[in-house]
């Protein structure tokens, strides 16, 4: 009896265990803020090399997505070498896959970046959450553009 609970306490740990393991050390790339500070904002890239890359938020990953030869020493060439990429969804604070994630774009919510765009794993929690703050759009990972990351950084 004792090895079936033990069982089940590390497959629970197993299964909600975040794959965002940031402390209070932790600076994000683009904007070097501490990302504890903004817990609900955080996005990380892994890549294949292993390395972890902590963002202040989701506008600041796709920053970093779209340029990564303006950081070098990375030494990202392509897509290829990112593995994995997670933001937090807004709603629940839980890490969820980017590239399945939905961005909600021009709400009156903005992240210690300024205007950005709001991450969820749930396409009716974007939904909601755009026409409860004004939201212009939900946008799936692929209609991000870097055309919109540079709008939204005041950069067109």
């Amino acid at each position: 009896m004792m090895k079936i609970i033990t069982t089940l306490v590390l497959l629970t740990a197993v299964a909600f265990a975040s794959p965002m393991k940031y402390d209070k050390e932790t600076v994000g790339l683009v904007r070097h803020l501490k990302v504890y500070k903004y817990p609900s904002w955080v996005a990380k890239v892994e890549l294949s090399s292993g390395k972890e890359i902590y963002f202040s938020s989701p506008k600041s990953m796709f920053e970093f997505y779209f340029r990564p030869g303006k950081w070098y020493e990375l030494g990202v060439k392509s897509e290829d070498d990112f593995k994995t990429i997670y933001v937090t969804d807004f709603k629940t604070s839980q890490a969820v896959n980017a590239k399945g994630a939905f961005y909600v774009y021009g709400s009156n919510v903005t992240s210690p970046a300024g205007d950005d765009l709001v991450a969820f794993d749930s396409y009716k929690d974007a939904q909601e959450f755009a026409k409860k703050h004004n939201g212009k759009r939900v946008l799936g990972f692929r209609e991000v553009s870097d055309a919109l990351i540079r709008l939204l950084n005041g950069r067109i």
